[in-house]
């Protein structure tokens, strides 16, 4: 098992990760902010689906996720039909625009990545790759996963009254 002092390093590592989130970030055209991103990205790996599964997999509510596909869908990325189980839900569908936004910012990001480690050797890529995988996988599916607070003491329902000493 690591030392604390690994596992502080650690947790000072993946706080620097959200500067490479942002440089990410940067790459992005005007129109399509990174929750716009985030949108095409799950649709074009898990295909079409509900708002509602939408919402699970960007692991935001459901009004940011309302607004997220508002945007995408003005653009002209994404189709809204009616599901045929439930006419009250939507159906979002990537168009053929949108797999093109798509495919943009997939090169675009590909393109950065390459550039940022051009000095890493392919071993070293796959590498990350894995451990990044590991570590995904080593917190479960964070989405339904409850926080974890620290253990508050238990106290069963009674209808007893307490005894006195």
């Amino acid at each position: 098992m690591a030392e604390q002092a690994q596992y502080e390093e650690l947790a000072r590592q993946l706080s620097a990760v959200g500067a490479v989130k942002r440089d990410m970030g940067r790459i992005l055209p005007p129109d399509c902010p990174a929750g716009s991103a985030a949108v095409l990205t799950l649709l074009g790996r898990h295909g079409d689906m509900r708002m509602s599964k939408l919402a699970e997999l960007l692991s935001v509510d459901m009004s940011v996720t309302s607004r997220h596909v508002a945007h995408v869908a003005a653009r002209g990325w994404i189709e809204r039909h009616p599901d045929p189980a439930d006419k009250r839900s939507r159906i979002l569908r990537l168009t053929p625009a949108g797999l093109t936004e798509l495919e943009e910012l997939s090169l675009r990001t590909s393109r950065l990545l390459a550039e940022r480690l051009s000095d890493w050797t392919d071993d070293e890529v796959g590498q990350l790759i894995r451990l990044m995988t590991r570590l995904r996988a080593s917190f479960g599916d964070c989405r339904s996963v409850p926080a974890r607070h620290a253990a508050a003491p238990v106290f069963e329902e009674t209808t007893r009254t307490p005894a006195t000493t």
